[in-house]
């Protein structure tokens, strides 16, 4: 049993150290709640716990902490995908709801698993969801004075269980000031994607990560019987290639975990019951 999850970006000249050391304390917190909740419930399930402690927390980018939009609206995306079925649901552009990723995993039971904009609204509410802001005074503020607060990104966790089963869940608030609308990578199998073989969240610029097919090439590689790390190297390469701005976790099938990015720091925690690995 292990997990990793990750918090989007961090950078020094936009961040304070105190926001920093606040980053790894709440990643540090969230990876041991996760794994302890992982002891006793699927990789699905824990994937979709650890993702909405993230959204639950003013830290990161996606639940209480997202962006605002160009038009002062928070819209929120989210994604989950078992490796076992190989079967992913999300929702895309959601308003008012407090966990995008919980309203994500109820529609893995559904025939159409992707809602996007008033659809996933009206779902969430027939099925309890109730209406929930997620803004924030600070948000409000940044939106007031157009200033996009760098460091701040999508949120994911993948796990494997006891039974070497994997999952991926990923969360988003977006980019800040973006054409209403717009699309992350975060509810498609770019930003997040899973199989029996290993399970990839990504974080960054959603359309680089788009235009790379950044954590549907990694799964696919491993499957085809890439190591995790080349495959990781082979698709930051051909990132690299058009300056995409991403970061990604993973873990295979035999538990190795791998984490790169292409432009530093991504802000990432893992633990396996007895070792921490924290971003510095």
């Amino acid at each position: 049993m292990k997990l990793i999850i990750h918090g989007g970006f961090f950078s020094e000249s936009d961040q304070s150290h105190e926001v920093k050391v606040a980053k790894q304390k709440s990643l540090k917190n969230i990876a041991q709640k996760a794994f302890e909740y992982l002891q006793s419930h699927s990789a699905f399930d824990t994937v979709a716990y650890a993702v909405s402690l993230l959204e639950d927390d003013p830290l990161y980018n996606a639940g209480i902490g997202s962006q605002i939009q160009s038009d002062g609206v928070i819209r929120m995306s989210a994604a989950i995908m078992n490796g076992e079925t190989q079967k992913l649901s999300g929702v895309i552009n959601i308003q008012n709801v407090k966990n995008p990723i919980f309203v994500a995993k109820d529609l893995i039971t559904e025939d159409d698993r992707v809602l996007g904009g008033n659809g996933a609204k009206i779902y969430a509410n027939e099925n309890g969801f109730e209406d929930f802001s997620t803004e924030i005074p600070q948000r409000r503020k940044e939106y007031q004075e157009k200033l996009n607060n760098g460091g701040k990104g999508t949120v994911g966790c993948v796990a494997i269980d006891k039974d070497g089963k994997l999952a991926v869940a990923t969360s988003t608030g977006g980019k800040g000031f973006e054409i209403p609308g717009r699309i992350s990578d975060s509810a498609t199998v770019a930003g997040n994607y899973a199989n029996s073989f290993c399970a990839v969240s990504c974080t960054g610029v959603g359309e680089d990560i788009v235009s790379n097919a950044t954590a549907t090439k990694i799964v696919t590689r491993v499957t085809d019987g890439m190591t995790l790390e080349n495959a990781f190297t082979k698709t930051f390469e051909e990132l690299k290639a058009i300056d995409g701005f991403a970061g990604a976790i993973a873990i295979d099938k035999d538990g190795n975990i791998f984490h790169q990015d292409s432009y530093p720091t991504m802000v990432f925690a893992s633990f396996d019951g007895e070792n921490f690995e924290i971003f510095n």
